[in-house]
């Protein structure tokens, strides 16, 4: 399980980090090689999602989405300076909630 949530921390951070690079590069300007390094964040990204454990990619980008929307939040709030007010908390703990039930809930 710790596995598993580091390597969607991970991932998260490699896609906002690299999305946030790009809007950067593009939206106010820094240089070429702002884009470049986001885009191969991305790339990674895209990369660090295929190792996790679970055998089914629906299930695991499914997850993941709710993992992306706690980790903007918590991005928006600790670089874009945007303090999350108690309607961003509660949707991210739902998502969280979802993601939980997704993936470790029993199957038979």
């Amino acid at each position: 399980m710790v596995y598993t949530v580091f390597l969607f921390i991970l991932a998260g951070l490699a896609e906002i980090g690299g999305g946030y690079l790009i809007w950067l590069w593009l939206r106010e300007g820094r240089p070429l090689f702002w884009g470049i390094f986001g885009g191969i964040a991305l790339a990674m990204y895209g990369v660090i999602a295929t190792l996790q454990s679970f055998s089914s990619f629906g299930r695991v980008y499914a997850a993941y989405g709710g993992v992306f929307i706690i980790l903007s939040v918590l991005w928006g709030w600790g670089v874009d300076r945007k303090t999350p007010d108690l309607y961003d908390w509660v949707g991210a703990g739902i998502c969280l909630v979802g993601v939980s039930v997704m993936l470790w809930a029993p199957r038979g």
